[in-house]
């Protein structure tokens, strides 16, 4: 029987859980079109595959256990990140920071890896439910800020996230293209636009 490393078996079973989930994650960073194996992630954590079997029945497994760890943690990171902003304008920032952080540290990576091996229902789903989740913090925000269309303007930010999130991918730095996205985002959120516009004289 296995030497238990932890307090009690319980918590012994949650860290060896958590290791496979992250060999299988570091995997699914590192690319390449093959699923995760099972023998694989063993080898990474250094236990026996017998053992992988305690806690998942099949890559598939593994991969949607992987999901299911993943997104809400990314949405939890940023909303996180937004409630420490004090101003409506300085939490939409903290959006873009927040997920622009998150591909810096390899987390978009995973995704990537996700989609080419992970079931497409599946990942579609989750995806969907990440956005979802990501959307409502970004909604209250924009409107709190008066945004007069907070549902497109969502859109046109997260299209920002999107080309400053492949640029990190392609080399730039985090700091780099956060200044970039502040540029061009900061004379928007600066300003108080929670009252209509004055009407120029014709």
């Amino acid at each position: 029987m296995p030497k238990i490393q932890a307090a009690t078996v319980a918590e012994h079973r949650a860290r060896q859980r958590r290791a496979i989930l992250d060999a299988a994650r570091a995997i699914l960073a590192e690319g390449g079109s093959e699923s995760p194996s099972l023998a694989a992630v063993a080898a990474r954590t250094g236990l026996a595959r017998s053992s992988i079997y305690q806690y998942f029945k099949s890559s598939a497994d593994l991969l949607d256990a992987v999901i299911v760890d993943m997104f809400p943690r990314w949405s939890a990171y940023v909303a996180r990140r937004m409630r420490r902003a004090t101003t409506p304008g300085d939490q939409v920032f903290a959006y873009v920071a927040a997920n622009l952080h998150l591909v810096a540290k390899g987390e978009h990576a995973i995704v990537r890896g996700l989609a080419t091996t992970a079931p497409v229902e599946i990942l579609a789903e989750r995806s969907r439910e990440l956005h979802n989740q990501l959307r409502v913090p970004l909604l209250e925000a924009l409107a709190g800020h008066g945004t007069p269309d907070p549902v497109n303007m969502a859109e046109l930010i997260q299209a920002i996230v999107f080309r400053a999130s492949r640029m990190i991918e392609d080399g730039m730095s985090e700091t780099k293209a956060c200044t970039l996205a502040r540029e061009l985002l900061e004379p928007y959120l600066r300003q108080s636009i929670t009252t209509a516009p004055e009407r120029r004289p014709t």
